[in-house]
């Protein structure tokens, strides 16, 4: 004898599918609704794959800096971590013509994770070793160009954002030699984007002495990598000055008066 379908099962399993679909679409409409929000200069980068940030992340930069310049917050802003340079120009082309903007890179193939990452860490950086790792659009890795830097340069110039040494800066080498600062200096937002603990530990603590009241620091692999949550966590547990503002696509810090 053929058995009969359990009908309560098939029921449950069509449930399952129907509310997975609805979430899919839920999901994919407010995707586009916040492209749909972003910059015209955002648009622009995603669209030629000068960016991995997600419309949510990108979304975020935005609103920091419409923040600065609603509030008339002074200060510079800085990255760490170029990559294609798609984020650096749209943090340069919102910031406003008073501030300068300087990034950090080693402009090459990232350094290894160190023994605090985790092995999602360790993961990612072999396929990148090993020479498997895919770029946007399943083109070349930004990190095996043989001049990335050049590339960068004619990146920026080609959105209005001429690398001059003054407005705009890029400073080539490892963070624990790049990023220093003056006891004048005061930086009013931060893009951290560096993937593994101890660079974002690094710029955690070389940032904060100069963060403006009311500056930014945004970690952008938060949710992504172990050891950058990790190490945000341990540098929010002593900051009374530091409050947590977003946490959808990546991580937004803001400095309060404690």
């Amino acid at each position: 004898m053929k058995a009969r379908p359990n009908r309560s099962y098939t029921c449950y399993e069509d449930c399952v599918q129907g509310a997975r679909l609805l979430q899919s679409t839920v999901e994919s409409l407010r995707r586009r609704l916040t492209e749909a929000r972003l910059s015209k200069v955002s648009r622009d980068v995603r669209r030629q794959g000068l960016t991995y940030l997600s419309p949510d992340k990108l979304l975020n930069l935005e609103r920091c800096l419409a923040t600065l310049r609603r509030e008339k917050i002074t200060g510079d802003c800085l990255e760490a971590g170029i990559a294609l340079g798609g984020s650096a120009i749209v943090i340069c082309s919102l910031m406003g013509p008073r501030r300068r903007w300087a990034g950090y890179d080693v402009f090459g193939m990232i350094p290894p994770p160190g023994e605090a990452d985790g092995e999602d860490s360790h993961a990612r950086y072999q396929t990148i070793l090993s020479g498997q790792s895919k770029g946007l659009g399943g083109g070349e890795y930004y990190g095996y160009q043989d001049d990335l830097y050049g590339t960068l340069l004619s990146t920026f110039k080609a959105f209005g954002q001429a690398v001059d040494g003054q407005r705009v800066s890029l400073h080539r080498g490892l963070f624990e030699d790049t990023l220093r600062f003056s006891d004048e200096q005061r930086i009013a937002f931060a893009h951290i984007d560096c993937d593994w603990h101890d660079p974002v530990k690094l710029c955690l603590e070389r940032i904060h002495p100069v963060l403006q009241n009311g500056g930014f620091i945004v970690a952008d692999d938060y949710h992504d990598y172990d050891g950058c949550r990790r190490a945000v966590h341990d540098f929010l547990s002593d900051k009374r000055d530091m409050r947590i503002v977003n946490a959808r696509g990546n991580l937004v810090m803001r400095r309060t008066a404690a």
